[in-house]
């Protein structure tokens, strides 16, 4: 997996918010004016995206190794010494969703046994 730095985050902006662009970022910032833009991603999120994995998390990365780039977080684990390099993972919001579709697919699939078996009369 390659891994990006985060270079800067502006935080969820709310209220009476201007929207800025890219080229405005690079001229405001420290940041990213130190750097050249063409060599710089950006990711852009929608306003409480990913709330829960941020204020659980203790760092943040972009994968860079796939079509698209997306947030990999790490997460504390009471099990690591404090010291142990972090483990960066799918956001645990993401990974809980798809634990429930399999659920939701598993509960139907044992409906669709259970009318078989009972001959779908419910005795």
């Amino acid at each position: 997996m390659q891994i990006g730095n985060v270079i800067l985050d502006t935080g969820e902006r709310q209220g009476d918010v201007v929207p800025t662009t890219i080229e405005q970022d690079f001229q405001t910032y420290q940041a990213l004016a130190e750097r050249v833009p063409e060599t710089v991603g950006v990711l852009e999120l929608q306003f409480g995206e990913y709330t829960e994995d941020f204020a659980a998390c203790n760092g943040y990365r972009v994968d860079l190794s796939g079509e698209t780039p997306k947030l990999v977080f790490s997460y504390p684990d009471p099990n690591q010494p404090p010291e142990a390099p972090p483990v960066y993972q799918r956001s645990l919001s993401e990974q809980i969703a798809e634990v429930r579709a399999e659920n939701l697919t598993i509960m139907e699939a044992i409906a669709e046994l259970y009318e078989m078996i009972v001959g779908g009369d419910g005795a």
